[in-house]
């Protein structure tokens, strides 16, 4: 099969991936500015999906860390994979993305796709190819720290709220707090820009390297760039209702000060990590923070089974991402049959978590409904009121 073909088909496979973080992602940013009433769920995603466009030009280190500094280079100076072996990583990145979307859980899309590339290269090219070195110091020491950073600065910023000034008491001081949600919000579809966005470059940036069509160690070019924001901003405006009402309402029962406080520190959190080029998972730090928020104000507003349920899919994201990956990347290798039956279970894949969800939507209207799982089941205090 022509490189070329292969190369249009990863640069599509990468746009879905961009178009699913998005969505799956927009409750980062969004979630707890819904659930307090800062925002409608409408305005919401489009200030969301503006911004994560604005962001998507800021900055560039996000990306180059992917495309030069998780797999090791051979003796021409290029990594250890190839475009087919990209794209069989974007397909298990996808089909991940898509079952925790079903789930309504929010885990990792950035671990989703650093899984199935891992995945994909260790198949294809063996377990010399990834740079593990590179992807402990940038990807897993990163992922274990910013969820309790951001948790942590959430839990003083909210205890200062609640507990020192009393500004949460005082009469329309919520309502100040909510106006305040409508910048800070902001603050994190911006970084979701600057650091989401920049992974889907890194990876069509890689692409074009292996492949031939720009030389080693160079940043994306302005039109990947443009198609990455564009493609995540898309995703960002259709919703990503049933994350956001997890993140939102069954995380903890999220006020203003909590949803403000959660909000800055999550901000904070990925423009850092995006200036020094940290490809961080927005999900673990928002949600870190608004678990953060919620022990800020009492320990006993924390919903723990659904915090205990989000971190075994952090757990799991990244190894089952890779098997998927791994999967693809076997019956790719076999030639163009494979890759034509890559792409057929991609396909089926996907379309069957679209379906499973129809059964149980999640819109703007019902967002902050009690939450339920897929299967119409009550989770975190819901559960506890039907069972009683």
């Amino acid at each position: 099969m022509s490189i070329l073909v292969v190369v249009l088909m990863v640069i599509a496979i990468a746009l879905i991936f961009d178009f699913t973080n998005g969505f799956h992602d927009t409750a980062n940013a969004m979630a707890t500015s819904v659930a307090t009433g800062a925002l409608k769920p409408r305005v919401a995603v489009l200030i969301s999906a503006v911004l994560n466009l604005v962001g998507a030009f800021l900055s560039t280190q996000v990306a180059k860390t992917v495309s030069s500094g998780i797999l090791t280079e051979n003796t021409k100076g290029l990594p250890h994979i190839t475009p087919v072996l990209i794209f069989a990583g974007l397909v298990g990145a996808v089909i991940w993305n898509l079952g925790t979307w079903w789930l309504g859980l929010p885990s990792s899309s950035t671990h989703a796709l650093f899984g199935g590339l891992i995945g994909a290269a260790i198949i294809g090219s063996g377990v010399s190819a990834v740079d593990f070195g590179g992807v402990i110091s940038k990807i897993v020491l990163p992922a274990i720290l910013s969820p309790f950073i951001a948790g942590a600065v959430a839990l003083i910023a909210t205890y200062a709220a609640y507990r020192i000034t009393k500004l949460a008491e005082v009469h329309g001081a919520k309502r100040g707090f909510r106006h305040a949600q409508t910048v800070s919000a902001s603050l994190v579809s911006l970084a979701h820009g600057t650091n989401d966005a920049q992974k889907t470059m890194g990876v069509v940036t890689l692409t074009l390297i292996v492949a031939g069509y720009q030389t080693a160690n160079t940043g994306p070019q302005i039109w990947v760039i443009l198609i990455c924001g564009l493609a995540i901003a898309t995703g960002t405006y259709t919703g990503g209702w049933r994350i956001m009402r997890t993140v939102g309402k069954n995380i903890t029962d999220v006020e203003s000060p909590q949803g403000f406080a959660a909000e800055t520190s999550s901000a904070a959190t990925l423009l850092i990590s995006s200036n020094l080029g940290f490809p961080l998972s927005t999900t673990q730090i928002t949600s870190g923070a608004v678990v953060g928020a919620g022990v800020g104000k009492r320990l006993a507003s924390v919903h723990w089974n659904t915090v205990s349920r989000i971190a075994v899919g952090w757990i799991v994201t990244l190894p089952a991402a890779a098997l998927v990956g791994g999967v693809a990347a076997l019956l790719a290798g076999t030639g163009p049959i494979g890759l034509v039956v890559v792409v057929v279970l991609g396909v089926v894949g996907g379309a069957t978590f679209v379906l499973l969800a129809r059964r149980h939507p999640v819109s703007r209207e019902n967002v902050n409904d009690d939450s339920t799982t897929a299967t119409g089941r009550p989770v975190g205090a819901a559960a506890a009121t039907v069972k009683g």
